[in-house]
């Protein structure tokens, strides 16, 4: 990494976390845990009932990203007429030696995505009164992205997956900002540290618990699908996403990348960035 490309990729991070968390109108709980709980933001302006985008978040499945680091992002989406809800999930543990934390926790971070996209519809009717439960858009930020496309897709699971639903779902799309889309591709680049290992459990069950987890091999899934990455990201590069994208036309199923130049990982999600209103609009393509 050139001293430029550093530079560049700190300045848009110190941005997109430079805004102050946004209080949601609503928190409801969809699980026991402390974890499980969603954040709920009321659409700001318009009339009727308004779609709903799913927010999941990114930080390579790690405990020290929550869910409020996206809150400003969410509350730009409900500035822009959706109703939003921000999922929480559990993320691996801080180590004891102080070193970046494990990514992921199996299956706990599988099993609360399912759980809360299950009780998802429910919640939206009693918090979220000015949301419509029948136009749901999906979105996630980089490992928030790869759980928005496997959420997708989890009528696709192998037989016998805890997580397999009967049915697609009832979803108007998926829009996956920088998804670590292909856990393969990801994990041959080393993304996020090896995270990507790390997720599915480490050397001795990657390979056996990547066809519960890889959204790559979880296709066609029926849905309409938009990938919104950055040419200059470094964190999760371009080829990722667009080998997702091959794998899915391998598959039969057309799905949209939007590859913006000059663009790294973070603005996203950064409702100072003009990345962020191209991501609203993309959104919008879907759920209106």
């Amino acid at each position: 990494m050139t001293d430029d490309v550093a530079a560049a990729r700190a300045a848009e991070e110190k941005s997109a976390f430079s805004h102050p968390p946004v209080d949601p109108d609503a928190t409801a709980a969809y699980g026991d845990d402390p974890g499980h709980v969603i954040d709920f933001y009321a659409p700001r302006g318009g009339s009727g009932p308004a779609p709903v985008v799913v927010v999941l978040h990114g930080g390579a499945w790690r405990t020290p990203y929550d869910r409020r680091h996206v809150s400003p992002f969410a509350a730009f989406l409900a500035h822009r007429g959706f109703a939003v809800a921000s999922v929480e999930y559990r993320r691996g543990a801080t180590r004891a030696d102080g070193g970046d934390a494990v990514a992921g926790r199996w299956p706990d971070t599988f099993d609360d995505v399912a759980a809360a996209l299950d009780a998802l519809s429910g919640l939206i009717r009693e918090l979220l009164p000015a949301g419509d439960p029948r136009r749901i858009v999906l979105t996630g930020h980089s490992a928030g992205g790869h759980l928005a496309l496997w959420a997708a897709a989890r009528h696709l699971l192998p037989a016998g997956s805890p997580w397999r639903t009967d049915a697609p779902a009832p979803l108007r799309g998926v829009v996956a900002l920088a998804p670590i889309a292909d856990l393969e591709v990801a994990d041959k680049l080393g993304v996020c540290g090896g995270a990507v290992r790390e997720l599915l459990g480490g050397d001795d069950h990657f390979a056996e618990r990547r066809p519960h987890a890889d959204p790559a091999l979880l296709l066609p899934t029926g849905i309409a699908t938009t990938l919104v990455q950055g040419r200059a990201d470094i964190d999760v590069p371009h080829v990722v996403a667009e080998a997702y994208a091959d794998a899915a036309a391998k598959a039969g199923e057309v799905v949209g990348v939007t590859l913006l130049p000059d663009v790294g990982h973070f603005p996203l999600i950064d409702p100072a960035a003009d990345a962020c209103a191209i991501v609203a609009e993309e959104i919008a393509q879907l759920a209106w």
